[in-house]
């Protein structure tokens, strides 16, 4: 086939701010933590103390980058954070976050979840007027639209600059007298708010990626911050505002899919039922084409377990634990070179000869992209003596590249672009391949009547790419 135009980046993070906290360094710390499945090459934290700002980012995970002498050096009762996925290659101290200067509006940090689709053109236009950029990142154009407007009113300038922005941005933001939160009009990336309480009755806030933090920490969820919102809190209390003209919701459905933790609350549904709901309507799918001559049930652990509970409600048949998962290696999925994933399957899953011997098994997993770790897995349940193994996939094809902040690859690399699923089924070894249908899914987020972007599922993309596609390699603009 044909090669098709690749795409250069692949961004995926995770943003937390904490407010009036005796230890908003470690609440920070702790809310990184828990959503550390976002980002694993680099963490920071900015601090906010009478009005000064403390800096500490560095490669690596958050448990890496930070120990107890580093968060007692980043004082104050405000904070924000950030984990950070990259492209290879990018993975540089100038693009790790949060991004920080000191501007008219005295110190601004922020961090950013999501890909600013036409980051290019506003950053040719910044150059064009005098801006020095530091990094490869599309979120330092958020740093130099507010240092370039003319009024001091630090949400004032948000206003004005986020309203030229197209595409994907959950930010945090900290300034020398306010915590932060902004999400874009169409609510691609997840951001929630919490409220939490300190040992010296002190009544803060907490802003997170996921409600995963917050149950670490012992915050209260309170609600999401919606779409096309600024909220910010400051000496004088809560504050909200809305900017840019309102658009249609398009928020990610491959958070559900894939990417939140399933314990998180996600665009106001959990990730746990929403994939046990997309397990149960799988198997009633099969059901309807007479598919239901299976023995067992077993997920690709961690990521097929819901859906497999739900398959498994749903057909009747039993569920067993056919792979065991070692949980010291890291997901696959954003591991950033083909040879660590190639590895890594090896090493993580074990199956169960026990439990998989001469019987015919029906595998769940949430997704297939490339293929070649559905191979390696059926040949693994193979090798342990199922009699058969049949592949479900509780999502439909992935068939076109995320342009808003997933970790997907350039689409000659989606195996359900370029080839039928009958190919697909050959190619893993399965003796039969089915995927939900996009209108399953939907039905399992509630989002039949609109609400979510599904471009990965169906090539509809809710924005102008702005060129994205025909990027030169080497104009990265990443997380």
């Amino acid at each position: 086939m044909k090669n098709l135009p690749q795409k250069q980046w692949k961004d995926e993070c995770g943003v937390v701010g904490v407010w009036n906290h005796k230890d908003a360094s470690r609440i920070a710390y702790l809310s990184l933590y828990a959503i550390q499945h976002r980002g694993q090459e680099s963490a920071g934290i900015v601090t906010l103390e009478d009005g000064q700002q403390h800096v500490h980012k560095g490669l690596g995970l958050a448990s890496e980058v930070f120990d107890d002498a580093i968060l007692d050096r980043l004082k104050g009762q405000a904070a924000i954070g950030h984990v950070r996925y990259s492209t290879t290659g990018f993975n540089q101290m100038a693009n790790a976050q949060p991004l920080h200067s000191n501007l008219l509006n005295g110190p601004v940090a922020v961090a950013h979840n999501g890909n600013i689709v036409n980051a290019g053109p506003v950053k040719e236009r910044l150059k064009s007027e005098g801006s020095i950029f530091q990094g490869t990142n599309d979120t330092e154009v958020i740093l130099h639209l507010v240092a370039k407007h003319p009024s001091s009113d630090l949400v004032e300038c948000l206003k004005s600059g986020l309203s030229e922005l197209e595409g994907a941005f959950s930010l945090t933001i900290l300034s020398h007298k306010a915590l932060i939160a902004a999400r874009d009009p169409q609510g691609f990336r997840p951001l929630v708010l919490g409220k939490i309480t300190d040992g010296e009755g002190r009544n803060g806030f907490v802003v997170a990626s996921e409600t995963c933090a917050f149950d670490l920490v012992g915050a209260k969820y309170v609600r999401e911050i919606e779409p096309g919102e600024i909220w910010w809190v400051d000496e004088t209390g809560e504050h909200s505002v809305k900017f840019g003209a309102r658009r249609a919701r398009s928020s990610c459905v491959f958070e559900h899919v894939y990417f939140a933790r399933p314990d998180s609350v996600v665009f106001g549904e959990s990730v746990y039922e929403v994939r046990k709901s997309a397990g149960r309507l799988l198997a009633e799918q099969d059901r309807k084409e007479g598919l239901t001559d299976f023995d067992l049930v077993i997920p690709v652990p961690d990521s097929g377990v819901p859906a497999a509970l739900g398959y498994s409600a749903a057909s009747g048949k039993p569920f067993e634990l056919g792979i065991i998962r070692n949980h010291y290696i890291g997901r696959t999925f954003i591991q950033p070179h083909q040879a660590v994933r190639d590895v890594g399957v090896k090493i993580k899953l074990n199956p169960q000869t026990a439990v998989l011997k001469g019987k015919r098994v029906v595998v769940l997993d949430d997704s297939l992209v490339r293929g070649t770790t559905s191979k390696k897995i059926i040949a693994l349940i193979r090798a342990a003596g199922a009699k058969e193994v049949h592949l479900r996939i509780a999502a439909p094809p992935t068939v076109s590249p995320c342009y808003y902040g997933v970790d997907t690859p350039e689409k000659s690399q989606l195996i359900a672009a370029v080839q039928t699923q009958d190919e697909i089924n050959k190619f893993v070894g399965a003796d039969s391949l089915r995927y939900l249908s996009l209108d399953g899914l939907l039905a399992a987020v509630k989002g039949e009547k609109g609400g979510y972007c599904a471009a990965c599922f169906d090539g509809r993309y809710p924005t102008s790419l702005f060129g994205l596609d025909l990027m030169p390699k080497g104009n990265v603009r990443g997380l």
